[in-house]
């Protein structure tokens, strides 16, 4: 019988754990979240190696092995000084180098970079490669602003934070508002500072100087294998499956176009400003013009494809479906979304964000028998692949489109395994996916610690 945990239970022995987390990240209430969502998994796994908890494993990991905080100064068009504030949080260098993206978003402070830092903690873990830990970002917004405003924003950005990168020590790449113009920009003033044309110090290049082909892709592709493989372990498949994605981002975009090449129909999608409804399946070709080209709100789909009806309240989650792919931003699937998804009969939830499901909706959806994989497993096809992009840059290689897809779809059936495999040995319960994909990051990254001494 499936058993459930509350989303504030944490196993007694690590209190003293989850008390300093909070009294060292006062206010850093998603951060917090994030560590609470692990350490409520990891009972059985200190209660069968009472050696990590000697080696006091769980409270190094819980604290970045190094925080940057800096002032991004740079003058707007009008030619008015702006100050914003950047970050890198290098969480750990047990497994590689660290790596994670960078996001330029209004919401990004402290708090938001070291949760998505921890999270990328055990992303990377699981996707078996030589890599570490990491995250950062700025507060700065480029939505509507000009390319000479972005790229004098990203050449003080990179001016600050250079010293600090480099393809053996920290490899970032995009991550919200981060694509490849703002990577290219960021890439040529490393490029003139250190006078060297080192490619694998950011990830999500231009394919023509340096990057991969698929990376693009990689994250909406890798959600929708791995809610592929879960339905699997229940006979089903994603043929004739109603599919509802949340966002129209890179990531969305993706997951939308991959979900429609194994034959499921992705019938709704949103953004900020409220949600489209399509019953002919959503035009990707179209989603993709209306967003990534005239950079325009979902009303412009709505607007220009007949079938389509724009919904400025309520939420997409109320549109029934059997498989929902949260792709947008953390916290944004809550216990009343969760609720109304059961009720109208969903099979499977895949984060293809980080944390987009408050713990109370994972709850709910746990105890319905929802099949629900955590973006910890199920969005980790982007890193993923920006590893492979660090390997072909190594090389001086590049790999064709086909091959790039092939391993990730090899790396995301790897790590569905493996997660099923972990929740299984340490709950008795293959489809806690979420103890699975925690458990097993958590034991890799442990291992190289207790392997490496006290650093």
């Amino acid at each position: 019988m499936m058993t459930t945990v509350s989303p504030s239970a944490v196993p007694s022995h690590l209190d003293d754990v989850l008390d300093a987390v909070r009294r060292r990240s006062a206010g850093e209430v998603v951060f917090q979240q994030a560590v609470e969502e692990v350490l409520h998994t990891l009972g059985p796994v200190l209660d069968r190696h009472p050696e990590y908890a000697d080696a006091h494993i769980l409270e190094r990991l819980c604290e970045p092995e190094r925080q940057i905080m800096f002032r991004v100064p740079w003058v707007d068009d009008r030619g008015r000084i702006q100050v914003n504030r950047g970050y890198r949080v290098e969480f750990s260098s047990a497994l590689g180098p660290y790596k994670g993206g960078l996001r330029f978003h209004p919401t990004v402070d402290l708090s938001v970079i070291k949760f998505l830092g921890f999270e990328q903690i055990f992303k990377n873990a699981l996707t078996g490669q030589g890599i570490g830990a990491g995250k950062g970002g700025a507060d700065f917004d480029p939505a509507g602003r000009s390319d000479a405003e972005v790229m004098r924003f990203c050449q003080s950005f990179i001016t600050e934070l250079y010293r600090h990168l480099g393809e053996h020590t920290d490899v970032p790449a995009g991550d919200i508002g981060v694509g490849g113009r703002e990577i290219g920009y960021m890439f040529g003033q490393y490029k003139r500072i250190v006078n060297r044309h080192e490619a694998g110090v950011l990830t999500g290049k231009g394919v023509g100087w340096g990057g991969s082909q698929g990376r693009t892709e990689a994250t909406g592709y890798g959600t929708v294998f791995f809610a592929r493989d879960m339905l699997a372990t229940r006979g089903q498949d994603l043929t004739g499956r109603t599919v509802v994605v949340s966002g129209s981002g890179n990531v969305a975009i993706y997951a939308i176009e991959q979900a429609h090449r194994l034959g499921a129909k992705v019938v709704a999608c949103s953004d900020s400003a409220g949600h489209v409804v399509d019953p002919d399946g959503i035009d990707v070709a179209l989603l993709r013009e209306i967003k990534e080209v005239r950079r325009e709100r979902l009303s412009a789909y709505a607007a220009e494809r007949p079938s389509a009806e724009h919904h400025a309240f309520g939420s997409v989650y109320d549109v029934p479906c059997d498989v929902v792919l949260p792709c947008a931003t953390q916290n944004e699937l809550g216990e009343d979304h969760a609720a109304a998804l059961i009720r109208n009969g969903v099979l499977a939830v895949a984060e293809g964000a980080n944390m987009p499901c408050t713990p109370g909706a994972v709850v709910r959806f746990r105890e319905a028998g929802v099949l629900f994989g955590p973006g910890k497993a199920a969005n980790a096809g982007g890193v993923a692949t920006s590893a492979l992009e660090m390997s072909q840059n190594a090389a001086r290689a590049t790999w064709s489109r086909d091959q790039v897809t092939d391993r990730l779809e090899s790396i995301m059936s790897d790590i569905h395994a493996h997660s099923r495999a972990t929740a299984d040995a340490y709950t008795g319960d293959p489809d806690d996916y979420v103890a699975g994909a925690a458990i097993a990051g958590f034991i890799r990254v442990a291992d190289a610690m207790l392997a490496q001494g006290i650093v």
